[in-house]
């Protein structure tokens, strides 16, 4: 059975309700536990709890045992839960790796003005660089995800589907500004030489191909000590399949970095522009986010150091 959740670590809800801005809604679980009930009331008898460890872009509960609701806490955000009920039960039967298993999109309501999904809860541990960062298994199987990805070829397409590739020249202006604040913390030089080889690469001049989007250790969940699932498909879309190439340096080694660009098989030209797309969001993460968060700052100090070193 095919559950969804981005961690298996879940307690109490002791955290306060996220503050409420502009952009940002507030989210709390008397919230949740209100959306729930009112439109889906077989699920009004559940337990709800908050996982006290998520990503950013959604604010997670588990419901009951089976269950997962996620609302999205940017507008950023919001058009993932519709993406992933109408593309993932597609993808899902051609691919090596678990996906989430959408069950139901909830409508605004209450105060909150989003929709919001329902997901099978997927058992899993988010994968981290100490168990599978040396794994050549790991590299061939991410590999063979991507692979799949790649050929599906589904028709008639959506709305919801961006069909351009993300170029780095259209990161230019932002990861330049990055290197310069990073001189000193990170070389500069380095990082410039980097970035000015993805800009000179050839472009992606083929027909677009399904990209994942969002390929990092984050949305990456173990069981047993192996790759189990692959998660959070806001990003999925159609285009240059360098922007993929990131997880080579958010959780993989120099060595079975090598074993996935073997079994990958990219040209030169993609890998090029894949490290500089592993660079440029490594930069724009830790700009924005290592003064104030650790484990941020850990893991882009990480990739950063990977992308320089190839």
């Amino acid at each position: 059975m095919v559950r969804t959740a981005r961690r298996t670590q879940w307690a109490e809800d002791r955290e306060p309700p996220l503050a409420a801005t502009s952009d940002r809604p507030a989210i709390d679980t008397p919230l949740v536990r209100r959306l729930v009930d009112s439109q889906f009331p077989q699920w009004a008898g559940l337990p709800l709890e908050r996982l006290t460890q998520a990503g950013a872009d959604h604010v997670i509960h588990r419901l009951g045992r089976e269950l997962s609701v996620r609302l999205p806490r940017y507008a950023g955000a919001i058009g993932q839960a519709r993406k992933e009920l109408t593309w993932l039960p597609r993808l899902a039967p051609h691919l090596p790796l678990a996906v989430p298993e959408p069950v139901a999109v909830g409508e605004p309501g209450l105060g909150y003005p989003w929709p919001w999904a329902v997901t099978r809860w997927l058992d899993g541990e988010p994968a981290t660089v100490e168990v599978l960062g040396d794994s050549h298994g790991t590299a061939v199987a991410l590999a063979g995800f991507l692979t799949a990805l790649r050929r599906f070829e589904p028709a008639p397409l959506t709305p919801d589907i961006d069909r351009t590739a993300d170029s780095p020249h259209g990161r230019d202006r932002a990861t330049r500004a990055a290197i310069a604040t990073l001189d000193g913390v990170f070389d500069a030089g380095a990082m410039t030489k980097v970035w000015e080889a993805a800009l000179d690469a050839p472009v992606w001049d083929r027909a677009p191909v399904w990209v994942h989007g969002d390929f990092h250790t984050g949305n990456l969940l173990t069981r047993d000590g192996r790759l189990g699932a692959v998660i959070d498909f806001g990003g999925l879309g159609l285009g240059d399949p360098a922007c993929d190439m990131m997880i080579a340096y958010t959780l993989l080694s120099a060595d079975s970095r090598a074993a996935f660009r073997a079994a990958l098989g990219p040209d030169d030209a993609t890998w090029a522009r894949g490290r500089g797309w592993a660079l440029a969001t490594g930069l724009n993460a830790y700009t924005f986010h290592a003064a104030t968060d650790p484990r941020v700052a850990a893991q882009t100090t990480r990739q950063i150091k990977a992308a320089l070193a190839g």
